[in-house]
């Protein structure tokens, strides 16, 4: 039986309440998730500091939810009302991925759709190469940058939320965001820190179907072309938008629900 939080939030698509929900991931973390409708499952995974409410603003989850499908979003570990721990043990190893790979676990999916946007393009590229259930995905708003074990992105933004850091013009609007919104520095100073790094290899292994998108003005996270070249049986798709609006776009909805056919 699923352990239900009284926690709601208003699904902006519908109009009507969703309850979140959680479960408990191999190190004790709770993880908390919403989970909507009946039919296919997609899993949509947020990104950077932010949490599973920012798909509740985008026309994808609303409309995936009234083509039938069943639509489960997670907080991820550190982020939203998912357990936010104070020590660095618990970030390392691909701690989220595992988590997501508890979730699907824990949900009994046997087959289902994964889409990552920003950050959440990263952890689901590493969780491609782990799960065999994942039947299609998308990875938005990413290059091919984190397949760089030294990012300098990547170690930037770290720096930027360890405890007394010199900020730069490049991270102090990231950290003043995080602070207004309440987000655990801390956590999220760990997440960057041991963020999952799959390898062009590790890419190149990639058996499924999956679908880059990304907006013509998006190119701070490396060249997604180069991302769908690295993967055998991926699509591309650019849009017209930035990094922070494309994903909430009809057009970004339209070029997911037509892949998913």
């Amino acid at each position: 039986m699923r352990c239900i939080l009284i926690l709601f939030f208003m699904q902006i698509s519908f109009g009507v309440e969703a309850q979140k929900e959680f479960f408990t991931s191999f190190d004790g973390i709770e993880i908390t998730y919403t989970d909507e409708g009946k039919g296919k499952a997609v899993v949509l995974v947020h990104g950077f500091i932010n949490d599973g409410s920012s798909w509740n603003a985008t026309v994808l989850k609303k409309e995936l939810l009234q083509k039938g499908y069943r639509v489960i979003v997670p907080d991820l570990r550190g982020n939203g009302s998912s357990g936010k721990p104070q020590e660095e043990k618990f970030y390392t190893d691909d701690a989220e991925v595992r988590d997501l790979q508890g979730l699907a676990s824990y949900l009994k999916l046997k087959k289902f759709i994964v889409v990552g946007y920003s950050r959440g393009s990263i952890i689901t590229a590493k969780w491609l190469t782990l799960d065999r259930r994942i039947k299609k995905s998308v990875l938005g708003g990413m290059g091919l940058d984190f397949t760089n074990p030294e990012w300098n992105r990547r170690i930037l933004f770290a720096n930027a939320f360890a405890e007394g850091a010199e900020l730069t013009e490049e991270t102090k609007g990231a950290v003043a965001y995080a602070i207004s919104v309440q987000a655990d520095l801390k956590a999220l100073h760990y997440l960057q820190k041991h963020q999952p790094v799959t390898s062009v290899f590790e890419l190149g292994q990639i058996k499924s179907k999956v679908l880059i998108v990304a907006g013509d003005e998006d190119l701070e996270n490396g060249n997604p072309e180069a991302l769908h070249s690295a993967i055998p049986k991926s699509e591309f798709v650019l849009l017209k938008g930035n990094h922070n609006d494309v994903y909430k776009t009809d057009s970004f909805s339209k070029a997911i629900i037509s892949f998913l056919k």
